[in-house]
């Protein structure tokens, strides 16, 4: 099987670093993990993935960050990407507005910093078969 990408973006270099790290151990051999620190930068890295042919199992967003915020982001990708999976992971907890965007855009997950990465892994290896971007 073709190696599977997860796009993990947040702009905060240090989470994002740690979180790379942390899930490619946990993902192990067959996974392979991009970061973005911006929407921004994580749409460009989405559209050459496409580009490559490259199977995106997931892309696991910061909920808050500056200039594109995650909810635009995330809309962004799904009007883009239909069946990609998207998982949020937040440190805030505007419980009626995660359940708003989960609504409209019906997000696979919403898991709050600091994570477990085992959980997050596991997570993202059950929905792994169900998108190819």
């Amino acid at each position: 099987m073709a190696e599977r990408v997860v796009l993990c973006v947040d702009d905060e270099a240090l989470i994002l670093l740690s979180l790379r790290h942390s899930l490619s151990r946990a993902l192990g051999a067959g996974y392979r993990c991009e970061t973005a620190l911006s929407g921004e930068s994580a749409l460009a890295c989405l559209e050459a993935l496409a580009l490559e042919g490259r199977h995106v199992a997931a892309v696991v967003s910061d909920w808050r960050m500056p200039g594109m915020n995650g909810d635009e982001f995330l809309r962004q990708v799904r009007a883009g990407y239909p069946t990609l999976p998207l998982v949020v992971l937040t440190g805030y907890a505007e419980r009626e507005q995660l359940q708003s965007l989960d609504a409209e855009l019906r997000l696979s997950a919403t898991l709050h910093k600091p994570c477990d990465v085992a959980q997050l892994a596991g997570l993202i290896q059950r929905l792994s078969g169900n998108a190819c971007v």
